[in-house]
């Protein structure tokens, strides 16, 4: 999943204003939303994405601060015993200021964090959602895998139970008391998106990002909603994500699938929308086999079409609600979707940007669950990077 969510840019500007990007007591200030601004135009001297890495676990885990934007995003649907149903997306984003390091102090910094923390109530038809911004400095908010991987925003933090990071546990409150708990145990290996891990966004060279996902981590803790605390169980989906470069032109935002099917395959599918109508051919799927083994899909190899709409009562946007999606796989399987949102409001809003992001059933060919992330509908995000 490719979040280049504007939130990221403009939320974190707004955020960090009145405080110094850098300043440690130095006298040396820089305004944050300066530093962000200029980053958003021309961002020099950041490492970008232009071919294959060889990537090293649990190392690839931890921080990449060579990459102008980076994040650690989790989803999840679980069941309580009664098999009432939750979903929860857990996502923890880093933006560089600057390239390289910087000294000066505890509280002098380059690295800014955003913090999105959300849980679906389905059998509530309530939806809980919050964010939090910080600098990665003084212990406030980072991310490391030395001594273990940890990746954290005050008390949200996702960190390892061993030292492969194979067992890890996500750990978050909010304020109106919504909280989750939940152990994660990863049951395949990384699967690379796109060309060994390097995830192409249009066709410029280095227009990319580093992506690789755990698609189907065991989740065994708790979920805390409405003063009530339910035992569950269930599967979660994990994206890295990191790069320096920007959507292509005329891009206006995108529509992302990370689906869970009940034969023990997972599925991500997206689309890049343009200006024209039309949809960016470069950004493709992936099919993860039970063992594990992943088959890239291009983007001529699906296709994915809106089945309703919903207006949202808090920006009046109008999100699509509901999907068909036909994918043809390399082998010739052909695998017909129904995709439907398990309550229709799960808007994020109220922060740099709203957008839409939340647990969906499958049915059809194939059964499970999963999550949707569709952006652009309340603002385009041309230009924005």
């Amino acid at each position: 999943m490719w979040r280049w969510i504007a939130v990221i840019v403009v939320g974190l500007a707004v955020a960090v204003v009145g405080f110094s990007l850098v300043d440690g007591g130095s006298g040396d200030q820089v305004g944050a939303s300066a530093r962000l601004a200029a980053g958003m135009t021309e961002p020099t001297g950041f490492a970008r994405a232009v071919e294959p890495r060889e990537w090293q676990f649990p190392r690839d885990f931890g921080a990449n601060p060579e990459y102008l934007t980076e994040w650690w995003y989790y989803t999840g649907n679980l069941a309580a015993e009664d098999g009432r149903r939750f979903g929860f997306q857990f996502t923890v984003f880093r933006r560089g200021i600057t390239p390289g390091s910087v000294d000066g102090g505890e509280w002098r910094t380059n690295q800014l964090y955003m913090a999105h923390f959300a849980i679906t109530d389905v059998a509530g038809n309530r939806f809980y959602h919050e964010e939090r911004f910080s600098r990665g400095a003084a212990g406030l908010a980072g991310a490391e895998t030395d001594p273990r991987y940890r990746v954290w925003l005050e008390d949200w933090q996702v960190e390892a139970l061993d030292e492969a990071a194979q067992i890890t546990r996500i750990t978050a409150r909010m304020a109106d008391g919504a909280a989750l708990n939940v152990t994660l145990t990863q049951s395949k290996p990384p699967a690379l998106q796109g060309d060994n891990g390097l995830s192409a966004k249009s066709g410029e060279i280095g227009n990319a990002s580093y992506y690789y996902s755990l698609t189907r981590l065991i989740a065994d803790g708790a979920v805390t909603v409405g003063g009530q605390t339910y035992a569950v169980t269930g599967s979660v989906w994990k994206d890295h994500e990191f790069g320096t470069s920007a959507l292509g032109e005329g891009a206006t935002g995108w529509d992302w699938f990370g689906l869970q099917f009940d034969d023990h395959r997972e599925l991500m599918i997206g689309q890049i929308r343009l200006t024209d109508g039309g949809r960016d051919p470069y950004f493709g799927g992936l099919l993860v086999n039970p063992d594990g083994s992943a088959v890239y899909l291009p983007a001529d190899s699906f296709t994915i079409e809106p089945t309703g709409s919903w207006t949202s009562p808090h920006t009046g946007a109008v999100y699509p609600a509901g999907w068909r999606a036909v994918v043809t796989v390399p082998d010739g399987e052909t695998i017909n979707l129904t995709i439907t949102p398990q309550i229709a409001d799960q808007e994020l809003h109220g922060g740099g940007i709203a957008y839409w992001e939340g647990t969906v059933a499958i049915s059809g060919d194939v059964s499970g669950f999963g999550y949707a992330e569709l952006t652009g509908y309340t603002d385009s995000m041309t230009g924005r990077f």
